[in-house]
């Protein structure tokens, strides 16, 4: 008895099918308001205070200066708040003196900021920033144990930890340091509590992370001094580890597949997993000074780490649109940011600003609004 042929075009729609659901994007992100400066800021600080968004303060090189051809680092000082996502961005006040690359996160009605740096060096400064009643106000926090800028941190309930950085603008090492803060206690009995460090190498420009009641940290780079020409230079670093509060230890996690230094941060949480966004891989760290403004921008590949097994993955990649008057023009190109924070904010995470090349800031503010 003769057997029918088999049918393989159910077998085929059906992985055809699988296809493109796999290559579906699980993470979607449109334009908001961009923030009203020509040429943007990096480093800025930005958290979520009674329901408004708050982006403060940053650093550019104005006027299309850039490091190779004499311009010189501007610090800013200004408050700008979005009040719902398709409103424009308004001038809300100013911080008390300019600054750029600390600490930023949200804690309850306010913005937590911790350190950060100006054209005088780094700070210690530690404060609450709150938007209420169409007014910022400013808590003081403990000042930090040492000045601090390029440092991540990340929030467990109540407590802010804040992991590695760099002590003073001329250090020739990243720090290897843990702090944490109980917000919620009595102003008098706040204070930073130094932890134990995770095993390996100092850091700065890490992305930091938290999921199940612990705390991650990922990349980052540690600096190099050559001793025969006395120049620092930039290791980028791919480890990543895990600090348990109820255990108070660290253990090594999987090693990212490359480096994401500077990534927007905390990295954001994704069903069971941790997204970091983008980064600098160090792919073009060596000629950065000679592509000038045509270097290509920084990775666009989003990472995902899964915790209960311990492994990365590539999760999808941003769609950049470099034209073809990037090099003069770079704000009329979309490239993904680094040095910013990532916000959570109306079911969706604000990246606000950033640098988009080395020298070069963007106004573009993006949200992101993972399926």
């Amino acid at each position: 008895m003769p057997y029918p042929k088999p049918d393989f075009s159910f077998l085929f729609i059906f992985f055809l099918m699988a296809q493109l659901v796999h290559a579906q994007s699980t993470i979607t992100i449109r334009n908001l308001a961009p923030i009203p400066d020509g040429d943007g800021f990096a480093g800025s600080l930005a958290g979520v205070s009674h329901g408004a968004l708050l982006v403060a303060g940053g650093s550019n090189f104005p006027d299309g200066g850039r490091p190779w051809n004499g311009g010189t680092k501007k610090w800013y000082d200004q408050i700008f708040v979005l009040e719902k996502p398709s409103g424009k961005w308004k001038l809300a006040g100013n911080l008390p003196r300019p600054l750029g690359y600390a600490v930023s996160v949200t804690w309850r009605d306010a913005v937590v900021c911790v350190g950060g740096s100006n054209a005088d060096g780094h700070v210690v400064d530690s404060f609450l920033m709150r938007w209420h009643h169409k007014k910022i106000t400013f808590e003081a926090l403990p000042d930090f144990p040492m000045p601090l800028a390029n440092a991540c941190g990340a929030l467990i309930g109540d407590v802010l930890y804040v992991a590695g950085g760099l002590e003073k603008p001329t250090d020739t090492q990243a720090l290897h340091t843990f702090y944490a803060l109980d917000l919620a206690a009595k102003p008098a009995e706040r204070t930073w509590k130094l932890l134990p460090a995770w095993q390996g190498e100092g850091r700065m420009l890490s992305v930091a992370a938290v999921r199940n009641g612990k705390f991650f940290l990922f990349s980052g780079t540690q600096l190099r001094y050559q001793s025969d020409d006395q120049s620092v230079s930039r290791s980028y670093l791919k480890d990543a580890h895990c600090f348990d509060p109820a255990l108070n230890r660290w253990t090594r996690q999987a090693d990212l597949p490359h480096a994401t230094v500077a990534a927007p941060g905390p990295a954001i949480p994704l069903g069971n997993q941790i997204i970091i966004l983008g980064g600098d891989t160090g792919e073009n760290a060596a000629a950065g000074l000679s592509l000038q403004d045509k270097h290509p921008g920084f990775s666009t590949e989003f990472l995902a780490y899964d915790p209960s097994e311990n492994s990365w993955r590539s999760l999808q990649y941003f769609q950049a649109d470099l034209r073809p008057n990037a090099e003069t023009h770079p704000n009329e190109s979309t490239y993904w940011p680094v040095t910013t924070p990532a916000v959570l904010w109306r079911g969706g995470y604000i990246i606000p600003g950033g640098e988009v090349r080395p020298g070069t800031r963007t106004p573009r503010v993006l949200m992101i609004e993972p399926k």
